[in-house]
């Protein structure tokens, strides 16, 4: 007897095949058949007919090990599950919550403080990778979880908040620590190479930590030193880490932010009057083309023999903390010098002069040449607050820093660093050039949207405060609805795998990631004529439509669209098994 029995869907797989009719039956946490289950019976049986029936979701790039460790997280990690997702890979960008470091803990700590709000001495009974990864093992965790070591905490650990490249040693102690945390069950490395620190790390640094990933055979990822005019050198130093030592790489939620130069001002207001047209009144402009031949560029290195895979979300509007569109000499030392800069007026000017004459020239370890000018490139009506952690300024929630500049009469460099005083520098924010995914905007995502090897990612940001993004409640939903239905960029099969099959490989996540005899039973059960996101920019808690039941190693934790009481049936996924 089986434990489960779906009967009469149409399997889509996660290997890019073709739907095929089939009963899918499960014992325990893995699936025993694919094909037809005659008359036998299950404990729990499911009539799918009309209803296709998938692996779960992989999320590649999530960030919802800042939370999943809380004794609440399965009620705030509720609507990735109700999306489908079942596995996710945490400690991405080069940020995670371990370890948390001894020589330098300080400036571990407070640099994750800055980012999460959370008290960390007090919250956070671990120090290792192993420690936290117990720590989820003993609390259960909601869906299955895998994380990264952040590269951003191993180099705060070997060296504090100096804004400069490695020594030797410094370099050998990361190289230990990152050992230490591979052994320990992390999957890889993450890097945050437009964020500071990571953006301070030369290629030397990155290929000596190359060399530790491949002794793991683990992976690397990176966000990117530049998603603008240096996007091509960007991919190229993912690439050469990835032939050089012979290890598996990820280019981490891909996208393309145009520099128009001096011409900026009136190119950007008229993007912001274009991305107000109805979708009808959109001529059909390839605006992909920047990212499509980015994806050639990976695609011809693969060929040549790496192994390095892109990541994606169907979204144009991504989101960070307000910090990170500083200068990086404004992050340098503890959040108490960091906030002494935002309320010092010298170090305003200083601040203001270069935002407005930096010069985004490769590497970008340099002066002024950091890549992640924002308010340079986009405007300062780029930056919408996400979420605040004062009551007194949660009004300002969903405004923009120039609409809140023009309330408080004053520049937008001082609403923002006066924000950034008033919150202790606790201020995530959303970015984005025009309206939210406009229909004009959303055009520049269609290349990797369709591209086959290009896996579905959701970026998300859960710490249960303020505007979450969207994607939290319906990334995948909306890729398999309006892109896959609706404008039919690529078959369902594989979309299909572009969400399970394409990530649980690359990253190494063992008989996760497919309808197989064998595999783990992380299914979920859909119906392709009505999935969708009930979620956008301006309303984004809508619940997904479409999403009939989920399974997460064998155990239902969907019915009918509705959590279940299931206690937590997610695995921590460790690198070393």
């Amino acid at each position: 007897m089986f434990d489960v029995l779906i009967r009469n869907g149409m399997v889509v797989d996660g290997s890019g095949t073709k739907p095929f009719a089939a009963d899918v039956g499960v014992e325990g946490d893995r699936i025993t058949l694919v094909g037809r289950a005659n008359g036998a019976q299950a404990k729990t049986e499911i009539d799918a007919a009309g209803k296709a029936v998938c692996p779960g979701f992989v999320d590649p790039h999530s960030h919802a090990d800042l939370t999943v460790f809380r004794p609440d997280h399965d009620k705030l990690l509720a609507p990735l599950v109700l999306q489908g997702i079942t596995t996710f890979v945490g400690g991405n960008c080069g940020m995670s919550m371990a370890p948390l470091g001894n020589v330098h803990a300080d400036a571990v700590r407070q640099y994750i403080e800055v980012f999460t709000g959370f008290d960390i001495v007090h919250e956070c009974p671990w120090n290792t990778m192993g420690q936290f990864l117990d720590t989820l093992d003993q609390r259960g965790v909601l869906l299955n979880t895998a994380v990264l070591a952040p590269h951003g905490l191993l180099r705060l650990e070997a060296m504090g908040m100096a804004r400069r490249f490695a020594t030797d040693d410094e370099l050998e102690g990361m190289a230990r620590a990152l050992d230490q945390a591979l052994e320990e069950g992390a999957i890889g490395l993450s890097t945050g190479l437009q964020y500071y620190p990571g953006s301070q790390s030369d290629p030397r640094e990155l290929h000596r930590l190359a060399k530790t990933i491949k002794k793991h055979e683990a992976i690397f990822t990176a966000h990117l030193r530049s998603y603008s005019a240096t996007l091509p050198q960007a991919v190229d130093e993912v690439l050469d880490i990835s032939r050089d030592h012979g290890i598996r790489g990820q280019i981490s939620h891909l996208f393309w932010i145009p520099d128009y130069g001096p011409a900026g001002p009136v190119v950007r207001a008229a993007i912001r009057q274009l991305s107000r047209l109805p979708e009808r009144w959109v001529p059909p402009i390839p605006l992909d083309g920047p990212i499509a031949q980015r994806l050639e560029q990976v695609s011809k290195s693969n060929a040549a023999g790496t192994r390095v895979g892109v990541d994606v979300m169907p979204t144009t509007t991504g989101f960070t903390h307000l910090l990170a569109f500083f200068p990086p000499w404004v992050l340098e030392g503890s959040t108490a010098d960091v906030i002494a800069r935002m309320g010092d007026p010298e170090a305003r000017k200083r601040m203001k002069h270069s935002i407005e004459h930096g010069n985004m020239k490769w590497p970008h370890v340099e002066g002024d040449s950091w890549s992640m000018n924002f308010f340079k490139v986009m405007g300062w009506e780029c930056s919408t607050v996400m979420a605040v952690v004062s009551e007194k300024n949660k009004r300002y929630e969903g405004m923009n820093i120039m609409e809140i500049a023009r309330e408080q009469k004053k520049h937008p460099l001082d609403a923002a660093c006066d924000l950034l005083l008033e919150e202790n520098g606790h201020v995530l924010v959303f970015e984005t050039m025009g309206e939210p995914d406009s229909p004009i905007a959303e055009r520049s995502t269609f290349a990797p949207l369709r591209d086959p090897n290009v896996a579905i990612s959701t970026d998300t940001i859960l710490m249960g405060i303020g505007r979450p993004s969207y994607l939290f409640h319906g990334c995948y939903p909306k890729f398999l609805g309006r892109y896959v239905r609706d404008k039919k960029l690529l078959p369902l099969e594989t979309a299909i795998r572009k969400c399970t099959g394409l990530p649980a490989e690359h990253f190494g996540l063992k008989d996760r990631g497919k309808i197989a005899q064998g595999s783990f039973a992380d299914i979920v059960v859909f119906d392709a004529t009505t999935v969708a996101s009930g979620a956008n920019f301006h309303e984004p808690a809508g619940p997904p439509t479409g999403i009939d039941h989920v399974f997460i190693n064998g155990k239902m934790v969907v019915d009918h669209s509705r959590i279940t009481a299931t206690p937590r049936a997610g695995k921590v996924l460790r690198g070393n098994n």
